[in-house]
């Protein structure tokens, strides 16, 4: 069983509850809600989309009767994605695989959280597994030896097909399963601000912590937002004014002298 995380901000201005609203019905169809769970951490966002919410239960409850895998925490304010994500999975179950999923995305495959948590079980040291947009830098040719990914065989299971994922540094926060072992070790997502680096922060600490990174590239995915707006313009202005910061953080990582391991809600228990 896996959780699916989803952070959603949408308001008046940045127009983003059409892309929720098709991120919901596909997973409504791509995902089976009787062996998964799928919990919106959602961040004072709009009216319309708080309608959204209400008409995506009535068709929830409507395909699973008597099924509790769906649920909406309202934080109020804008948290950042990263902290809203944490919310929501503090609510993991033991041995429970989490997934963080932005909220416009399209998934073109039914089953892929079972494709995401077979990768994980195959190999233990898989620590996060991620689905891959089309604008991914990361392949096997690429001359920058950060984005330069390796195709790799994951071991067979009789009876079942074969397993191939693109070992990478990088799995771009789109849509990525994070193994329960892995969380056991290195505990929540840490970010710099309310946008930017908490993947990369996440990949950074998976392999310090002895894990790796990958995509399933058999799967295809389509992030709906094409970008361009002010919106986005936004995030990606409010990120790089950490790009120092997220640096010497890496650093101290890497040499030892910071701990992977974080926990947001520890000075509040």
């Amino acid at each position: 069983m896996a959780l699916i995380a989803m952070a959603v901000w949408d308001t008046v201005e940045n127009k983003r509850t059409r892309y929720t609203h098709e991120t919901l019905h596909n997973l409504l169809n791509t995902v089976d809600f009787n062996a998964h769970r799928l919990i919106i951490s959602d961040n004072g966002s709009c009216d319309e989309t708080l309608d959204l919410y209400k008409r995506f239960f009535l068709h929830f409850i409507e395909k699973y009767p008597y099924n509790n895998k769906l649920r909406i925490i309202h934080n109020g304010k804008n948290l950042g994605t990263a902290e809203a994500i944490n919310k929501a999975w503090r609510l993991r179950e033991p041995g429970e695989n989490a997934i963080k999923m932005d909220n416009d995305v399209v998934i073109h495959q039914s089953g892929w959280v079972d494709d995401l948590e077979f990768a994980i079980v195959l190999d233990s040291k898989l620590g996060i597994v991620g689905l891959k947009r089309k604008d991914c830098w990361e392949n096997p040719e690429h001359k920058d030896p950060f984005y330069k990914s390796e195709l790799k065989m994951l071991p067979h299971v009789p009876g079942c097909s074969w397993v191939v994922i693109e070992k990478v540094n990088h799995v771009m926060g789109t849509c990525q399963m994070y193994s329960s072992a892995l969380l056991d070790k290195i505990g929540y997502l840490q970010q710099p601000s309310l946008y930017g680096f908490d993947d990369s922060w996440a990949a950074a600490r998976c392999q310090v912590a002895g894990f790796y990174n990958a995509f399933l590239p058999h799967i295809n995915i389509d992030h709906i937002d094409t970008g361009g707006t002010d919106y986005q313009k936004w995030k990606e202005h409010h990120a790089s004014q950490q790009w120092k910061e997220y640096h010497e953080v890496l650093g101290q990582w890497r040499n030892g002298t910071r701990s992977v391991y974080y926990n947001p809600f520890k000075d509040r228990e």
